[in-house]
């Protein structure tokens, strides 16, 4: 079972080229289904049937795992046994015609404008850790990035003087994010004054480090995220995600298109990016009912 998921990821890693973070994914999610499987004294993976399957997947609704949870534990069973049977390894595969569950549309949670700058406004910018916060804060707003590709990112990836920066997003694709100057003037203060006092190695090419001078992670400026958002007394509850919802949301507030949108997010999908078409007529509905006479 262990050389089959490990396989299995190595097929993912070279052949479809997708990220760290998703091998990961698949190979926690497996490994907790042949878990299931040995514990539940069930079949092999080889001769799990359709049954085991459903089996499994009430077992996971019984632990009270959310529907998103269950509809992706299914996604990776499904690409695993799609594999194994064009490995020949198996002959049937025993996740065929199995539906997904039907997922309720969540619109993601985003702060409002002013919000947002209380939040941006919480670094101290006279300490080096300081500067370095404000400078990621305003980054990850002005360009919507994900965190992972903050946390990615490498001083030849920041370029001032055109004002944009590089990020390598979901499946290694490459893209170009314009960067807005008050978030060039953050980073660039960031580099004149702070980030040579957090640094310990001269060959260091992170650009943003933590107080041991090594790349900072995802966790670390998560911790970050929500010690501002506390000080700021933000009653949302913020995701590391927060500040990529509202930079989308606030373009297609201040008419952006679209597809300039979905371009900047890193999208492929354009549909994914029209989730936030949702709330800005939510906002429209609660302006007008606000302002208008008779609404």
């Amino acid at each position: 079972m262990k050389k089959l998921i490990g396989d299995f990821i190595d097929y993912l890693s070279v052949e479809r080229g997708l990220a760290l973070n998703t091998l990961e994914s698949y190979g926690r999610d497996l490994r907790q289904y042949s878990d299931f499987l040995d514990k539940g004294r069930f079949s092999s993976i080889e001769q799990a049937t359709r049954a085991t399957i459903i089996s499994y997947l009430l077992h996971l609704e019984k632990q009270g795992k959310a529907t998103a949870t269950i509809a992706r534990r299914l996604a990776a069973l499904k690409s695993f046994y799609q594999f194994l049977v064009r490995e020949k390894i198996l002959e049937r595969d025993p996740t065929a015609n199995l539906e997904s569950p039907k997922l309720e549309k969540r619109l993601p949670r985003v702060l409002s404008v002013k919000e947002v700058d209380q939040l941006l406004r919480q670094p101290n910018p006279v300490t080096p850790a300081g500067l370095r916060d404000r400078a990621m804060l305003e980054l990850l707003y002005a360009t919507g990035i994900r965190v992972s590709e903050l946390v990615n990112l490498n001083l030849v990836d920041i370029n001032l003087e055109m004002g944009y920066v590089r990020c390598t997003g979901k499946g290694s694709k490459e893209r170009i994010v314009p960067l807005g100057s008050v978030a060039q003037r953050s980073v660039q203060e960031f580099l004149q004054r702070g980030r040579s006092r957090l640094v310990k190695n001269a060959e260091e090419q992170a650009l943003f480090v933590n107080h041991h001078g090594r790349r900072l992670t995802r966790q670390g400026f998560w911790k970050i995220v929500k010690k501002y958002a506390a000080d700021a007394r933000i009653d949302k509850e913020i995701t590391p995600h927060t500040l990529r919802h509202s930079f989308a949301t606030h373009l297609l507030e201040n008419g952006a298109d679209l597809r300039s949108v979905q371009e900047m997010l890193g999208h492929a999908d354009i549909s994914t990016t029209q989730i936030y078409t949702h709330i800005t007529k939510g906002r429209l509905k609660e302006v007008y009912a606000k302002t208008h006479p008779r609404a």
